[in-house]
């Protein structure tokens, strides 16, 4: 039997540290304990967008950019929120910076970031972290907009990336297929 979702009023970004902490250690043991039987990828991406969406009331728009293999492209994966962009080629956007550098992008205000790529004209604010396997192939990207400037945070940071590197290695062998 499937397990319930996390049911918790959605935290605002105007909340303290420890609070952020809190719910990202919830959000995360829940995520454990709904994927500890499954194995697939798409279905892993799916569940960790949806959980985080709801956990938190600044993610407007929560999801993953899938490496397309061959290319240095992304191509949209599973998400929640409003229509985003189709294919983001590396380098292009705050998405395919991170892409390409592998490195996590923190964006306070989307507006100051050079080529920022618009897929929402009411984004104010990004984080996007990389999903790497073990060996470190980049599989995916983890892309959050808010439409609050400065959204987001160290706490933030600190916990996505955490989240992102479980992700990558957990599932590194069935992202490849």
């Amino acid at each position: 039997m499937d397990k319930a979702p996390l049911v918790k009023e959605p935290l605002s970004p105007e909340v303290d540290d420890v609070e952020r902490e809190r719910r990202y250690r919830d959000v995360r043991g829940h995520l454990e304990a709904l994927l500890e039987k499954e194995s697939d990828w798409v279905a892993a991406m799916a569940t960790v967008a949806c959980e985080l969406h709801n956990a938190f009331a600044y993610y407007q728009w929560t999801g993953f950019y899938r490496v397309v293999p061959g290319r240095d492209e992304l191509v949209v994966g599973p998400y929640q929120g409003a229509h985003g962009c189709l294919r983001i080629p590396f380098h292009n956007g705050v998405c395919g910076t991170a892409a390409a550098s592998r490195e996590t992008q923190l964006v306070d205000d989307v507006s100051t970031f050079p080529g920022h790529i618009a897929c929402s004209p009411t984004t104010r604010s990004e984080i996007v972290v990389p999903v790497l396997s073990g060996w470190g192939k980049l599989l995916a990207v983890l892309d959050v907009d808010s439409d609050t400037l400065a959204a987001f945070n160290r706490v933030d940071r600190r916990e996505l990336e955490a989240l992102c590197e479980w992700l990558g290695t957990h599932y590194e062998a069935n992202a490849l297929t």
